[in-house]
């Protein structure tokens, strides 16, 4: 056993990259797969909108932590080797698909109706009605959702650490397995996650109130 000094805490500390890294594969490839569920929610054909809501539904109706079992040790059978880093970022980003897909799916049927008839009434295809038309205006009303999500997306995270990978958690634990001073090393893992998430937190709430401003002008 060791005492916890500045180098356990600069281990913790450099931690924060994996999963600031590991949050924006996350978001980032969360997004685009999201964007195209979404889509295929408000399609005009069954096929696409059954499809897509059976992925919204088989992500969000199981635990992130069991999907990130399946993936980490169900590849190996399929003779895939993978490790920590690749499965946690193809869990991550199929469950904030499903979140995002579902999140902008309501954004998008938010926008008034109205202005779908009228882009209809311009005798616009479908992929020129959403282009030019709905999702610029859905996308205002996605921000402030979409920010508060990413909040969820970095406290996920965390459950990487089951698998091995080394973020803030796994550090942690990895620190508090040679301190054995776990209120102290998960203080510290705590008030980073806080650190990173609160001024998201922030940014959210001040779009939605300058949104709601706006649109009771």
């Amino acid at each position: 056993m060791r005492a916890f000094g500045f180098p356990e805490f600069l281990f913790i500390l450099e931690a924060v990259r994996w999963t600031l890294a590991l949050s924006a594969i996350a978001f980032v490839g969360g997004s685009i797969l999201g964007l195209i569920i979404a889509l295929c929610r408000v399609s005009d054909r069954s096929f696409f909108r059954t499809t897509s809501s059976v992925f919204i539904k088989l992500f969000q109706g199981t635990p992130l932590l069991l999907q990130l079992f399946l993936i980490f040790f169900g590849a190996p059978v399929f003779g895939m080797d993978i490790n920590p880093w690749i499965a946690a970022g193809v869990a991550l980003v199929l469950n904030s698909a499903a979140f995002l897909g579902e999140i902008w799916r309501g954004c998008i049927e938010a926008v008034p109706r109205g202005q779908w008839e009228a882009a209809e009434a311009l005798s616009l295809k479908y992929s020129a009605r959403m282009r030019d038309v709905v999702l610029p205006q859905a996308f205002k009303i996605a921000v402030a959702p979409t920010v508060g999500y990413l909040v969820q997306i970095i406290k996920g995270t965390s459950l990487a650490a089951i698998i091995g990978f080394t973020e803030v958690t796994r550090a942690g634990q990895i620190i508090n397995s040679a301190t054995f001073q776990p209120l102290m090393v998960f203080s510290i893992v705590a008030a980073i996650y806080f650190a990173i998430c609160w001024p998201l937190s922030l940014l959210a709430a001040h779009i939605e109130r300058r949104r709601a401003r706006v649109l009771t002008r």
